[in-house]
């Protein structure tokens, strides 16, 4: 069975300077290097050659899954989170690993170029190993692109549901967009926490920025309802423009026991009548 030999460990360790150079230069070229600095690309490739002769030296073979790559394995899993929250694809998070084929194999052609088969075999072993490591880097890179993309949705909803305080007991949540599963629980748990925040006893959803009002998004809305009914709080629903009521009626949608208003001024004074408060104009 093919193995790294003694002399190729022995050629990378006398060479790293010559292997760092031609490595960062193949990576700068590749366009691999984007919105990353000078000082960080050289110290992660200094790092991870230094981890890969360290696991080639201590016996480790090529097997990245064995114990004595658990370093570099760490360190790819580090760099691939780095590389997603700075934007780079997984074609450029990749090409870390993979422009250092070009060095070694030109190394190993000038160390063993009387030797063929023994180059033959050597190439193989060496890039084998990089292989695995660049698939590592893909898939852990993968997993930290989509923790990413998932927290910023998750953001995103956040901010598309703010909670405003119109008035003391009185919260609203201006609606704008479609209604779905993922942003009913995110409404949800944010509409009523405020509730427990603030002791209010109304909260208005406001759905004039809702597009469309279908048997889907109605269910949403009265489950939310009933969540803040069991809260304790009152809820009304404004922003019923007359398409959404032709909508409504024409799906034929339950929606007995829930007070809705055509605009969030007429659910603020129906709140406000409520609970009590009179607003007098003034001249």
């Amino acid at each position: 069975m093919a193995a790294l030999q003694n002399s190729t460990l022995d050629a990378m360790k006398n060479q790293q300077s010559q292997l760092l150079g031609e490595w960062t230069n193949g990576l700068q070229t590749s366009g691999a290097t984007r919105n990353l600095k000078e000082h960080d690309l050289q110290q992660q490739t200094s790092e991870f050659l230094q981890l890969v002769i360290s696991g080639l030296e201590n016996g480790n073979g090529t097997n990245i899954a064995a114990q004595g790559w658990e370093a570099t394995r760490q360190f790819l899993e580090k760099l691939s989170h780095s590389r997603a929250l700075l934007g780079q694809d997984s074609q450029q998070t990749a090409s870390f690993i993979f422009a250092l084929k070009g060095p070694l194999f030109n190394l190993l052609q000038t160390q063993y170029k009387d030797q063929p088969a023994l180059l033959a075999e050597q190439l193989w072993e060496i890039s084998e190993l990089l292989d695995a490591l660049g698939m590592h880097t893909i898939r852990t890179f993968q997993k930290s692109r989509e923790a990413v993309i998932k927290r910023q949705q998750e953001e995103l909803l956040e901010l598309s549901t703010p909670v405003v305080k119109l008035w003391d007991g009185v919260l609203a949540l201006p609606m704008i967009g479609t209604l779905d599963s993922q942003r009913t629980q995110v409404v949800m748990e944010s509409l009523l926490q405020r509730i427990v925040d603030t002791g209010s006893e109304i909260a208005i959803i406001d759905i004039t920025g809702v597009p469309t009002v279908d048997t889907l998004v109605a269910q949403h809305l009265l489950k939310t309802v009933t969540a803040i009914r069991l809260m304790g709080a009152d809820c009304i629903i404004s922003g019923v423009r007359p398409q959404i009521a032709q909508t409504i009626v024409h799906l034929g949608l339950d929606l007995q026991g829930v007070v809705t208003k055509a605009n969030l001024a007429d659910a603020l004074k129906l709140a406000l009548t409520r609970l009590g408060v009179s607003l007098v104009k003034t001249a």
